[in-house]
Order: C-alpha cells, then structure tokens, then sequence
C-alpha cells in the first residue's frame, strides 16, 4: 500500500517533530499530536507513529530525555546526521552540507541557528514543506543511511525504531545493491579520510560554513526574509 502525498508530508512534518530533542514542547504536545497522527489514512504508517506516541506517553520526561542522548548523542551508529553515513569524515561532506544549505535557500527557507542542513529532523521538515520531487530528494539520496540507522534502532529494541520505519515506508524500497551496500557499510562503517578534516560532531567552522552554523538541539526551518 502506497504512502500518498498528502500523508507522506504529515509523516515528515511529524517525524520532524518526534526526532527532534524531547524537551518540554514536546510533552505539551502530546495531544496535538496524537490527534495529527489520527489523520493519517495509512494504516501501518499510523500505527506505527502511535506506537512511539504510546511509549512517550507512558515513560517520564527523564527517562525519554536520557534515551535520547545514549540513542543518537553517544551512538555513532544511531546518529542523526545523515551525511556522515554516506561521506563519513572525508571532505566530501562538506560539499554535501554545502549542497543542502543551497538547496533549502532555493526553496526560499534557511536554517534556524545552530543547525546543521543533514540533521535528520531538519530534512524530514524540509521535505513537508517543500513536498514531492526536489524536497523529498534528500530522503532518497540519503535512503541507505536511514535504512542503516532503521537497523540499528530496531537491533537496539529502541521506540525511535517505529518513527524511522515510518520514513522508510513512504519511500522508495531498497534495491537489492543497496541492501548490499548497506550491509557493508554496517561492517566497514563510514569513509574514512585522516588529513586536513573536522572530525564528526566537531564545529562546523571547522568546515569552512562560518560562525552562521553551530550545533542546537531541536530543528526549524523559517521563511527566509
């Protein structure tokens, strides 16, 4: 069963929310967010994003907080960061970061302060916003990496698991040379490139962006003036 648009950009614009650091907002919205999981017609789509909203409803703020950061903060192989998984620490990420700042601004949006532009929930929202095709291609040049982080969050019995299989459901499947490569990449990790880089989760001036990105801890895109 197909995800159709209208549902896929719920999904994404949900999905965004539910990655994103579980701070406070997060629990006040417990609600809303029950009730915009409601209006998805998919069934699988939706019960899984009622299955993490089940989980999140039941476990304290702490605890969800503490999984959080041992889940995609402290686990390079449950890392947000989308990028790293394709490029690792190699110069070609910079580009790729380049690439995806430039493609935000020509949909007329920017980061909010403190983002990098492959931080998961950041893309996830670009992509309900901007819709099919050029929104959404992030999601797809980046398909072998979620199904990567997919596997780690279900090896680790992590609730996150049921939000990343959401996003992968309203997705192209895999080709059986990407279940190849992600299999390797699961083995071998990431590129790896030892002269003249930022490691992974360093500054972003480090890779030449400037003092107009840093690292925060909830995504937003905004209408770029």
């Amino acid at each position: 069963m197909t995800v159709d648009s209208p549902d896929r950009a719920r999904l994404f614009d949900l999905a965004s929310v539910l990655l994103a650091y579980p701070d406070a907002r997060l629990f006040a919205a417990a609600e809303e967010l029950r009730a915009a999981v409601d209006t998805i017609a998919h069934p699988d789509v939706r019960d899984l994003l009622s299955a993490f909203l089940d989980w999140l409803s039941a476990t304290g703020p702490l605890a969800v907080e503490t999984h959080y950061v041992r889940t995609f903060d402290l686990r390079r192989r449950s890392g947000l960061y989308l990028t790293y998984y394709l490029h690792g620490d190699t110069r070609k990420r910079g580009i790729a970061l380049l690439t995806l700042k430039q493609r935000y601004r020509a949909h007329g949006l920017r980061l909010a302060d403190g983002e990098l532009p492959d931080l998961l929930p950041v893309v996830l929202e670009f992509a309900a916003a901007a819709g099919p095709g050029d929104g959404e291609a992030p999601l797809r040049q980046h398909r072998r990496g979620l199904e990567l982080l997919r596997r780690a969050l279900e090896e680790a019995g992590s609730p996150y698991r049921h939000v990343l299989a959401a996003v992968v459901a309203a997705l192209p499947p895999l080709t059986p040379g990407d279940q190849a490569a992600v299999t390797a990449l699961a083995v071998d990790g990431p590129p790896v490139e030892s002269v003249g880089l930022a490691a992974y989760g360093a500054d972003v001036d480090a890779i030449g962006f400037g003092p107009e990105f840093a690292f925060a801890s909830c995504p937003s895109l905004e209408s770029a003036p």
